[in-house]
């Protein structure tokens, strides 16, 4: 092997190798704000936020009054009274399938899209049961 093809090969590695890492990383990082929404939250599970096609990892928490969705990038709420709907579904809203459930927030015209695994999903229903708007119904 000359030096060029070990240089990129070592290159391509040492990309992986940090790829990895970073991604490990992410992991404890939601796991530190699940850990420290837990003492205040009603609930606190990981979810994805979706936007679009990509699905980003947070910590999805029920607060007394909100609800809270972060990670090392995000830190962003919804306040209940905002919310309109609340719907749960097996796919996203482009079309996915999952093996757990998307969580659907509208508030004024936007909507808001988690996927949920399948052991939150449950608990997610219990403590934020589906509505339309136009009907009361307490969060």
């Amino acid at each position: 092997m000359t030096l060029p093809v070990v240089t990129i090969a070592g290159l391509a590695v040492l990309a992986a190798l940090i790829w990895i890492l970073l991604r490990m990383r992410a992991k404890d990082l939601i796991e530190e704000k699940m850990a420290k929404r837990r003492e205040s939250a009603r609930f606190v599970s990981r979810a994805d936020f979706v936007e679009g096609l990509e699905r980003i990892p947070v910590a999805l928490a029920l607060m007394n009054d909100s609800i809270v969705y972060e990670n090392p990038d995000i830190d962003a709420s919804l306040d209940l009274k905002q919310i309109e709907e609340v719907e749960y579904d097996n796919e996203t809203s482009t079309g996915q399938v999952l093996d757990g459930n998307a969580l659907r927030l509208r508030a004024h015209g936007h909507t808001f899209e988690f996927v949920l695994d399948p052991d939150s999903t449950g608990k997610w229903k219990a403590i934020l049961p589906p509505r339309r708007m136009g009907t009361a119904q307490a969060v």
